[in-house]
């Protein structure tokens, strides 16, 4: 049985996601399945025999390939072999495409919703992202998965494969799913970035059982799908894509590989040679930048206090090599390691002039701070508040150059942000500490180059702060 969770600033969980099926009435939500009766549990498809729980698509009959859209109505059928044809495009009383994005839109993509329909513990959660968002609540509401599963967009956008970036699929198919008569199950996420294009929006199925794939696929701008795909044959490794043209025929069918974001691959199989193609490549492109930057962070201050060694100078996941990225930063940006050490001074005990690594003559460095009078004091002195202050401080200041990420090269800076993901964004610090810690987040954010997504037991602390999207969740 699954536990809904609600949120005080999301959505109504009531609302249908979109879906990787053929397109809506006009004036009503697309879903990603059919909507549940009310009480009952969201599937990943259309709702099964009494007593089963749906999985990632309608049971197909026996013989036939399974689908994950429904099907189409009688003499509607596609030809064999092709997907469902996309919604066409509103036009206005002269005829014209209305465009899908407007000159008041922000430069920089972002996302501003994440749907988790069929995540974990997760169903039917639509929650809202801004510039910082903290995703509040007790041990068990799915703040942690909340968080794995935007990073699994990220991860798919940059070209990543479904099983590098879902090792554990089963983990994230929802407790109450029970295979369907193919004996599949899966689990189904989705986001909206809005940008130079409008709200763009992406929803993928995966199916974790029998085998890990993406099964279905739907990215849609202004009420337009722009891209389909739905698996035909499960005996290829392979799904059936259609992407909106708007040239001498409306769509383009081809087969597209299903380890992959099909969003991702768009650009090296669409020409761009329509309006209706540079309409989809636009879109496509919003959503990857959107996604792309994305750090994950949780310092462990354990692995924070040892030497480490000399590398790269690019801060991990963990910020296990503090001291390496703080020996090459503190002579790289004079005025950023200013500002470092002046937040640090505020979520530290004592006095602090400088923070700074000295290397040990073995390879590897140390982090002190200096105290400005008497010896300095080693990093693995101080409590782990103080560690996870100060590391997720640097976070913040230093921006992708810095940080173990994988930025979009061929977009210039001033057109992506990087977003930050920090579990546990509050553990073991202090009241002092996380305030001065979300004031900086805030204040960076401003800027318009880093986003923070964090997640928090309790945000009553942080409730009524400007710039501050809190997302309540409950087990």
């Amino acid at each position: 049985m699954a536990v809904p969770l609600t949120s005080s600033v999301s959505s109504p969980s009531s609302v249908p996601l979109p879906s990787v099926g053929p397109k809506p009435a006009a004036g009503s939500v697309p879903s990603v399945g059919p909507a549940p009766a009310a009480g009952s549990v969201p599937s990943v498809g259309p709702a099964p025999a009494a007593g089963s729980v749906p999985s990632v698509g309608p049971a197909p009959a026996a013989g036939s390939a399974p689908t994950v859209a429904p099907a189409p109505a009688a003499g509607s059928a596609p030809p064999a072999g092709s997907v469902p044809p996309l919604g066409r495009p509103s036009r206005s009383a002269a005829g014209s495409v209305p465009p899908v994005g407007r000159p008041s839109r922000p430069a920089r993509p972002g996302l501003t919703e994440l749907r988790l329909s069929a995540f974990a513990r997760h169903r039917r959660a639509v929650h809202p992202l801004g510039a910082v968002t903290l995703f509040a609540g007790p041990s068990g509401s799915g703040k942690t998965s909340a968080l794995r599963a935007y990073e699994a967009l990220a991860r798919l956008a940059g070209g990543g494969a479904v099983w590098e970036v879902f090792p554990d699929p089963a983990a994230c198919v929802p407790e109450w799913s029970r295979p369907d008569a193919q004996h599949r199950r899966g689990f189904r996420i989705g986001c909206t970035a809005d940008g130079p294009e409008g709200q763009v929006r992406l929803d993928v199925a995966v199916q974790a059982e029998p085998a890990l794939r993406i099964v279905g696929e739907r990215l849609s701008a202004g009420g337009l799908v722009l891209l389909e795909t739905a698996l035909r044959d499960p005996g290829r490794g392979t799904v059936q894509a259609a992407w909106h043209t708007a040239g001498s025929s409306s769509v383009t069918r081809a087969p597209l590989p299903d380890d992959r974001l099909a969003t991702a691959l768009l650009p090296l199989r669409v020409a761009g040679k329509t309006d209706g193609q540079r309409q989809v490549l636009a879109a496509a492109e919003q959503m990857v930048v959107a996604l792309r930057s994305v750090f994950a962070c949780d310092p462990r201050p354990d692995r924070m206090r040892a030497p480490a060694r000399t590398g790269s100078g690019h801060l991990l996941g963990g910020c296990d090599n503090l001291a390496d990225v703080l020996w090459r930063t503190r002579e790289e940006c004079v005025r950023r390691h200013a500002q470092l050490v002046a937040a640090v001074r505020a979520g530290c005990a004592g006095p602090v002039t400088d923070v700074l690594a000295e290397p040990l003559g073995d390879g590897t460095v140390r982090a002190l701070l200096d105290r400005g009078a008497g010896p300095r004091t080693e990093l693995a002195r101080l409590g782990d508040g103080e560690l996870r202050h100060l590391a997720l401080t640097l976070v913040l200041l230093t921006g992708p150059g810095v940080l173990d990420v994988d930025p979009p090269g061929e977009v210039p800076d001033a057109m992506r942000a990087l977003t930050v993901l920090a579990d546990g964004f509050d553990r073991d610090l202090d009241p002092r500490q996380r305030g001065e810690l979300l004031r900086l987040a805030v204040r960076m954010s401003e800027r318009g180059h880093i986003r923070c997504v964090g997640a928090v037991s309790d945000a009553s602390w942080a409730a009524g702060t400007a710039g501050v999207t809190v997302v309540h969740l409950e087990p």
